[in-house]
C-alpha cells in the first residue's frame, strides 16, 4: 500500500510514522511506500529517508490510506480529496467525529463499525474519551452501562507540543517565587497563552471553549462520543475536564452505574481478560507515559450504590490516545481486505 501522513512533523505526526516502522508497515509487507504531507512551509524537508510534501491536487493521488493528524481545518478541507481520490481517510481531529455517515472507532472496542464507512473516512476519539472506553466496554459487556461521572486529569502534551513546551517554560521561573504564601505573584510571573492559566505547580480545572451551561466542548466530547462509540445514545454523562502538569498521559477517575449489580471480582475478571487493557493498582501518568496499553486501577465497589463501580484510568494520550489507535485503524481495514490488494481485487 502506499501511504500518506498528513501533518507528519508535529508531535502525533512524528509518532504515526514512528509507528509505522515499529510496527512492521515500512519495509514490510505492508507499506510498499510512506510519504509524509505538512504545510507549505516545511515541504522539502527530509524525514529520514522521505521527504516532505505539500498538499496539493497533484500530490495526493494514488495513495491506499491516509493517516490524518494535521488539525479540524485541514481535515475538512482535505480528507474528501484525499476520499475522492481513493484513499480511506483515518482522521485524527475532531472534524468528523460526530457524523453520522463516519465511523468513530476504537479498534478493541467497536471494530464492526468500519463495516459503513459512508465517505472513506474514520474518525479517532478525543485522547480522554479513548482512554476511557476500554475499561467502560469490557464492564458494559458484563453489567450493562447506564451513566458515567468522569473527572479527567489531562496533561499539558493534549495541547500538542506548544502545551508541553508552555508547561516547559513555566516551571522555572514560577518556582522562583514563594508558592507557600504568595501563590498568585508565582502564577502572574509568567504568561499562559496555550493553557487556560499558569500550569507549572498548578491544576487548572477549564479547558477547551464553553459550548452550553459552562460545560466545556472537551467535556461535551466525553458525553458525545462514549454514546457514538457504545452505542448507547442515552447514556447519563457527568464531565469535568482539568488540565494538571503532566507531560504526556491522561488519567480520568470514573464512577460507572450498570444496569445489573456489579460484582467486583466479576469486574476484575472482565477488565484483565480485556485487550491491550492492564491492570495496576496504582497507575500513573508519568509510569505509563510511552506504553501502548491503557491501564486501570483503584477498582472499588461504591459505598452507597451496589449498581456502581469506581476506578481510575490512565492512558498515554499521544499514542494509544492518538497515533497508536491511527494505525490500529488502518491495521483492521487492512485485515478486513478494504485497502491494499484485497480491496483492489
Amino acid at each position: 500500500m502506499r501511504v500518506a501522513v498528513v501533518g507528519a512533523t508535529g508531535a502525533v505526526g512524528t509518532l504515526l510514522l514512528a509507528l509505522l516502522e515499529r510496527r512492521g508497515w515500512v519495509g514490510g509487507a505492508l507499506a510498499s511506500e510512506v510519504v509524509p504531507f505538512a504545510s507549505a512551509r516545511s515541504a522539502g524537508k527530509r524525514i529520514g529517508d522521505m521527504v516532505v510534501q505539500p498538499l496539493a491536487d497533484d500530490t495526493i493521488e494514488g495513495f491506499d490510506v491516509a493517516l490524518f493528524s494535521a488539525g479540524g481545518a485541514t481535515s475538512r478541507e482535505w480528507s474528501p480529496r484525499f476520499a475522492a481520490a481513493g484513499a480511506l481517510v483515518v482522521d485524527n481531529s475532531s472534524a468528523w467525529r460526530m457524523d453520522p455517515d463516519v465511523p468513530l472507532v476504537v479498534s478493541e472496542v467497536n471494530p464492526g463499525a468500519l463495516d459503513h464507512i459512508g465517505k472513506g473516512i474514520v474518525a479517532n476519539p478525543n485522547c480522554t474519551t479513548m482512554a476511557v472506553m476500554l475499561p467502560a466496554k469490557a464492564l458494559h459487556d458484563a453489567f450493562g452501562l447506564t451513566a458515567m461521572v468522569c473527572t479527567s486529569f489531562q496533561a499539558a502534551g493534549g495541547a500538542g507540543q506548544k502545551g508541553m513546551d508552555e508547561l516547559h517554560g513555566q516551571v522555572d521561573r514560577v518556582r522562583e517565587h514563594d508558592l507557600v504564601n504568595d501563590g498568585a505573584a508565582a502564577a502572574a510571573s509568567v504568561e499562559s497563552k496555550v493553557h487556560a492559566k499558569t500550569l507549572a505547580f498548578n491544576v487548572v480545572p477549564w479547558l477547551g471553549t464553553e459550548v452550553e451551561g459552562g460545560y466545556s466542548d472537551e467535556e461535551m466530547k466525553l458525553q458525545n462520543e462514549s454514546r457514538k462509540i457504545l452505542d448507547l445514545p442515552g447514556l447519563k454523562m457527568a464531565p469535568t475536564c482539568v488540565r494538571v502538569p503532566v507531560m504526556v498521559g491522561h488519567a480520568i477517575e470514573v464512577r460507572a452505574t450498570f444496569e445489573r449489580r456489579a460484582d467486583l471480582g466479576e469486574a476484575m475478571a472482565a477488565l484483565r481478560a480485556f485487550p491491550n487493557l492492564e491492570l495496576d493498582d496504582i497507575p500513573t501518568p508519568l509510569e505509563w507515559a510511552g506504553r501502548d496499553e491503557v491501564a486501570v486501577g483503584r477498582v472499588r465497589a461504591d459505598l452507597y450504590d451496589d449498581h456502581s463501580l469506581n476506578f481510575f484510568v490512565v492512558g498515554d494520550n499521544l499514542l494509544k490516545g492518538a497515533a497508536l489507535n491511527t494505525v490500529q485503524i488502518a491495521e483492521l481495514l487492512h485485515a478486513r481486505g478494504l485497502v491494499g490488494a484485497s480491496a483492489a481485487a
